[in-house]
């Protein structure tokens, strides 16, 4: 798609600024299907050769749409995706115990899903909307979220800025490199997750059923 390329979004960029870099990262990770690290890398580049656009702005603006998009994604998430999975879960195999499993996985690891997801294509984008329906504490989302959304900004930002076009021959191997692992580490996940289901969901039934608990005695 010709839209996605390289040369489409620096045009972009040099015609709209850093809003044009908020606004496209920002609808990224809320899940709209938009290059948001290309148009981070090339506002980086072209800062970096014709000296219009400062790398400060840029990461900032980068940042601030990573975080404001993951948020949109995680609110809905949170507001309709339990109610979504509730109804209609059941069509796909995700009962009321893989529910449950889910929000206890999220407990335990959701701030690093949160995290590294920044930095994978695909998890970018829905990270921030798993972590809402698996209720992911907010506070817990917001701290992970922005931590990421600042570190990956200021990674890919300063490695456009300083190596040019070079950075498009790192980056690109690294994000095919990431693109292919990610198969092979859904099926030893989903292998593992065979083999100790039922330890697995007892567990989370455990674990949700104390937090529960201590819900109640709190409130």
């Amino acid at each position: 798609m010709d839209f996605l390329n390289a040369e489409w979004v620096e045009h972009i960029v040099a015609s709209y600024g850093y809003a044009a870099i908020f606004l496209i990262v920002m609808m990224e990770s809320a899940g709209v299907p938009l290059p948001g690290e290309t148009t981070l890398v090339s506002a980086a580049v072209y800062a970096g050769t014709h000296h219009t656009l400062d790398i400060t702005y840029i990461i900032a603006a980068a940042a601030a749409g990573a975080i404001v998009g993951d948020n949109l994604g995680y609110w809905v998430g949170r507001e309709f995706g339990t109610q979504v999975l509730t109804k209609w879960g059941h069509l796909v195999g995700l009962d009321e115990r893989k529910q449950k499993l889910g929000q206890y996985l999220f407990a335990q690891h959701g701030g690093k899903i949160v995290f590294f997801g920044r930095f994978v294509a695909l998890l970018r984008a829905f990270a921030a909307l798993l972590a809402g329906v698996n209720r992911l504490p907010p506070l817990r989302f917001f701290a992970f979220n922005a931590a990421g959304g600042i570190v990956w900004a200021s990674i890919f930002g300063l490695g456009g800025y300083v190596l040019g076009e070079g950075i498009r021959h790192v980056a690109g191997p690294i994000g095919w490199a990431m693109l292919a692992l990610a198969p092979v580490c859904a099926v030893w996940l989903w292998r593992y997750y065979k083999q100790h289901e039922e330890q697995l969901l007892a567990q989370a039934e455990v674990a949700m059923a104390q937090s529960e608990k201590r819900s109640g005695r709190g409130g």
